[in-house]
């Protein structure tokens, strides 16, 4: 079983192979440009080069707890972690796009050292912070280690945070939903309205 996963890492690193020459090479992924509620999240990670964290995957595909578990071996082995956040707020004055580009630029400015090449999922960030070449790829947190580090990064520093908010507000449902658009939060936002963490733009029909 443990050949097989590791044979799976390896088919997983190809683009960290292909841009191997350069020495930092970094992953990029946002969570929540969907939801109704909540920050849009980006993370970026330099993954070492001679130690592959197995089972890495879409954080999609992982449970939570897996998820937890992958997301303290990256903080503990990587070269660097950055995480960019954008508020509600932010996201209604500039679209969930700019936004999600915002909160990928900030989370590459916090990476030390800088990254020569970043592996993005499927966008090129606009005015990126540094003078790394980017290379986006489709479906790219299922399929370079790097991303599928930055997408578990993200996730679940957005679901930790969606649990504090359930917390302040608990009648919504957050950490069950995590603010996207369930059946049980729309029924919430009709009953009590919106949260100061709810995103206007995406409300604007109810």
């Amino acid at each position: 079983r443990l050949e097989k996963e590791r044979a799976r890492t390896e088919a997983m690193s190809v683009y960290e192979k292909e841009y191997g020459a350069c020495q930092y090479i970094c992953g990029i992924d946002e969570v929540g440009r969907g939801p109704l509620a909540g920050p849009v999240v980006a993370g970026a990670v330099i993954l070492p080069k001679d130690n592959p964290i197995l089972y890495l995957n879409d954080s999609k595909q992982l449970s939570a707890r897996k998820r937890e578990e992958l997301y303290d071996e990256i903080m503990e082995t990587a070269v660097s972690v950055g995480v960019g956040m954008v508020s509600p707020g932010r996201i209604d004055e500039i679209n969930i796009l700019q936004a999600t580009y915002e909160a990928m630029r900030e989370a590459v400015s916090r990476l030390s050292p800088e990254p020569q090449v970043c592996l993005n999922d499927a966008v090129t960030i606009p005015e990126l912070p540094v003078p790394a070449k980017q290379v986006p790829i489709i479906k790219g947190d299922a399929r370079s280690l790097s991303i599928a580090a930055a997408s578990i990064i993200a996730k679940v520093t957005r679901d930790r945070l969606m649990r504090e908010y359930d917390r302040l507000y608990p009648e919504y449902g957050f950490a069950g939903h995590k603010g996207y658009g369930s059946a049980e939060h729309m029924a919430a936002i009709r009953k009590y309205g919106m949260t100061p963490i709810h995103r206007r733009s995406f409300l604007k029909n109810l």
